[in-house]
């Protein structure tokens, strides 16, 4: 399995280009800011060809370029239905942030074509079997990708896609737009604890961990598992 990645120059939205092989069909995630012309050089560097366009939640930073990705080649966006209106007004969730960066003003083009993510359902796309998790907390729509891991250069039994549910050493923030901080510890107990801790974790932003490092080291997690620990402060990360 071939796994490219970059960050976007805005915010370091991390983008995933996922295949089975260089030469085939791929998938891409999370198109975020400004990112078409390097994913297009990634794209010829490893001579794939798109299939669909995975979204792990509806954040303008891991979207803003889904339009141009799927209209240039006529593909199918996929996002969780709670997260669906944020394709049409990514407004409503902005942080202040990213309301300065656009000063007011928000040159965003929906996709054509939607299709709308389920809890357990699994994709088959460019030759991958994808598994899609609900995962609320930061955004009601939030959701991992899970794939078998055979043939990465991890060589670990699953990859998992964790958008801004699960960073190395920290979670997405829950303060804006349908967050909420009691539905992502539902999140990391029911969704992310029982992954396998060779599990290797692609996050939204910053690198790769694996789930044991992150049961071990991660405060929310160590709070989840503990039942009613000490919480740590508010999460900070995310749009």
């Amino acid at each position: 399995m071939l796994v490219a990645s970059f960050p976007a120059d805005a915010f370091g939205t991390n983008c995933y280009v996922v295949a089975t092989g260089p030469g085939e069909q791929c998938v891409v995630v999370d198109p975020g800011i400004g990112v078409v012309d390097r994913l297009d050089a990634v794209l010829a560097e490893h001579r794939l060809h798109p299939a669909a366009v995975l979204l792990t939640h509806g954040h303008l930073d891991h979207t803003f370029s889904v339009a141009p990705v799927c209209g240039a080649r006529g593909l199918t966006a996929y996002v969780h239905p709670e997260d669906r209106e944020l394709l049409a007004d990514p407004g409503k969730a902005l942080s202040m942030d990213l309301t300065a960066l656009f000063g007011g003003r928000l040159p965003y083009a929906e996709p054509d074509d939607v299709a709308e993510l389920t809890d357990g359902a699994t994709l088959s796309l460019a030759g991958l079997e994808i598994t899609v998790d609900h995962a609320p907390g930061h955004t009601g729509g939030s959701v991992l990708f899970r794939l078998p891991g055979a043939g990465s250069r991890w060589e670990a039994e699953q990859v998992c896609l964790s958008g801004d549910v699960l960073f190395a050493g920290s979670i997405g923030r829950t303060d804006l737009w349908g967050g909420s901080m009691p539905r992502m510890l539902t999140s990391l107990r029911d969704k992310i604890l029982p992954l396998a801790d060779d599990t290797v974790v692609l996050p939204g932003h910053g690198p790769a961990t694996t789930i044991g490092r992150e049961r071990a080291s991660n405060p929310y997690l160590i709070e989840v598992a503990a039942a009613g620990g000490a919480r740590p402060a508010a999460p900070t990360r995310g749009l």
